[in-house]
């Protein structure tokens, strides 16, 4: 657990400014191994599948932001803003 952990703060970290495909294929990657992490041992398969389809969905929706070197950020209290990369 701890592994997933410090993977998944690097993979985030990584993601911070990046294209839209990129962001895509890292959301979906990330999705997959949290779908699979948290399903159970029979269900894998399709925990992964559903978890790909979700990260893919929020990388789209979270991703980056409509101006070149500006990205979305969120404060500690949940607020979207725009700033430098």
């Amino acid at each position: 657990m701890k592994k997933f952990a410090l993977l998944s703060v690097v993979a985030l970290s990584l993601a911070a400014c990046q294209t839209p495909e990129q962001n895509a294929v890292l959301g979906g990657v990330t999705g997959a191994a949290v779908g699979a992490a948290v399903s159970s041992p029979s269900d894998r398969t399709t925990g992964a599948l559903i978890g790909a389809a979700v990260g893919v969905a929020a990388s789209t929706l979270i991703g980056p932001a409509p101006q070149r070197g500006q990205c979305y950020y969120r404060d500690a209290n949940g607020n979207r803003f725009i700033a430098a990369c």
